[in-house]
């Protein structure tokens, strides 16, 4: 991957160099588990329908037992600079990779549940060496790609309070510790709630945030739908089958409720990797039948060690739970309008848990740069497309330079 390692130009912040390896009792610990798995009965159906399937967990669980190396994985990280930092009195972990192009725009990048830094890795090289892979000097970056408290390699809170709000201050704050007077923000799942509370602390160096989950659902239609009333007559044919991809979301997010209501109750997550795994398959359905097809040898964009790269990483770091918590933590709406001023640049993907019409996203960002519907990806972007994902970055921030 391309880049330089250091902080920016005149920094002060007080990072301190990071580096991650396993030890080989701990893998030999993973392994064991899983070929001491025991395995629930199969499902009663020939689909889906009751969850993650049986033989589908399987095919992963032998995979991960038999030929999976999570050195390969470990070496990627090590590779790319990584450092700790204290914010508000926790260790955040972070990627920092500068680009050889001095005019490069900072750019904070925001990962979500159930994902970590690994969903952002394929991107690095993208952004920041844009005159390698199709682009100009013009379209450069500098990268700064945080790990959320209680996931991967970032402290675990130890006392309640790191909701997103919270989490935007420290990322704000982390941009400008490391000497950075202009930058932006990009993010999807929590990551997109959180590049939203950025934006809204307003810090004078943040210009504006781009997203491929936008909060622009009107609040009385977010609620009907939610609830499951009636919806107004006269929406228009893109903002109706955005009511239907919602309202499908809201009938399939199980997880989430459990995760905001009991997550400490989940000691199997952090017991079994096998039931780990599981887990973090099925979140929602389109979403786990990507995984899925992967997993049967058909993947697009996402490998079965893609996966297996992102459920080993909570594993080795024991933070399925404090993960969890910041389901716990929210209080903030995942898809309604916050009020948002500043820039904004929204991509569409067909396969995100809605697709955001522009009628209602116009009038949710008063400031929208940009706005453009891709012919495929879905909720994971970066991970799954992450060459049209860093078009899409490209093209957002190409105006606020």
């Amino acid at each position: 991957m391309s880049g330089t390692a250091g902080l920016a130009s005149g920094s002060t912040g007080d990072a301190r160099p990071f580096t991650f390896m396993a030890s080989e009792d701990r893998l030999a610990d993973l392994r064991a588990r899983i070929e001491a798995t025991r395995w629930p009965d199969p499902e009663t159906v020939a689909d889906a329908s009751q969850g993650a399937q049986q033989a589908t967990v399987r095919k992963l669980a032998q995979h991960w037992v038999t030929a999976y190396d999570w050195r390969k994985a470990e070496a990627r990280i090590n590779a790319v600079p990584n450092f700790v930092m204290r914010l508000d009195g926790i260790d955040f972990h972070f990627i920092h990779v500068r680009s050889k192009h001095p005019d490069a725009l900072p750019l904070l990048v925001a990962h979500g549940w159930p994902a970590s830094i690994i969903e952002r890795m394929k991107i690095i090289g993208l952004l920041t060496d844009p005159t390698t892979h199709g682009g100009s000097a013009a379209d450069a970056f500098h990268l700064v790609i945080p790990s959320m408290p209680g996931y991967g390699f970032s402290a675990k809170p130890t006392s309640p309070g790191w909701n997103p709000p919270r989490i935007a201050g420290a990322y704000n704050e982390l941009m400008r510790r490391l000497g950075y007077m202009k930058w932006g923000a990009s993010g999807g799942d929590w990551g997109a709630i959180i590049v939203e509370q950025m934006a809204l602390g307003k810090p004078p160096g943040l210009i504006g945030i781009h997203t491929n989950m936008p909060g622009v659902v009107p609040p009385e239609i977010d609620a009907a739908v939610s609830r499951g009333d009636p919806l107004p007559a006269d929406l228009t044919d893109e903002e109706r089958q955005a009511c239907e991809e919602l309202a499908f979301a809201y009938r399939h997010i199980g997880y989430a409720q459990m995760l905001g209501d009991r997550p400490q109750t989940l000691t199997g997550l952090v017991d079994s990797p096998v039931g780990l795994a599981a887990f973090m398959l099925d979140n929602v359905p389109r979403l786990y039948e990507l995984f899925a097809r992967s997993i049967d040898g058909a993947p697009e964009g996402i490998t079965l060690d893609d996966i297996l790269d992102n459920i080993t990483l909570f594993w080795l770091t024991d933070t399925a739970i404090s993960a969890a918590r910041l389901y716990w933590e929210n209080r903030t709406p995942y898809f309604s309008v916050k009020g948002v001023e500043l820039a904004v640049a929204v991509s569409v993907f067909p396969e995100e848990l809605y697709q955001a019409p522009r009628s209602w996203t116009e009038k949710a960002y008063p400031n929208l740069v940009h706005y453009n519907r891709l012919p495929r990806g879905g909720h994971f972007p970066a991970w799954e497309q992450p060459a049209l994902y860093s078009q899409e970055v490209r093209a957002g921030f190409s105006t606020l330079r």
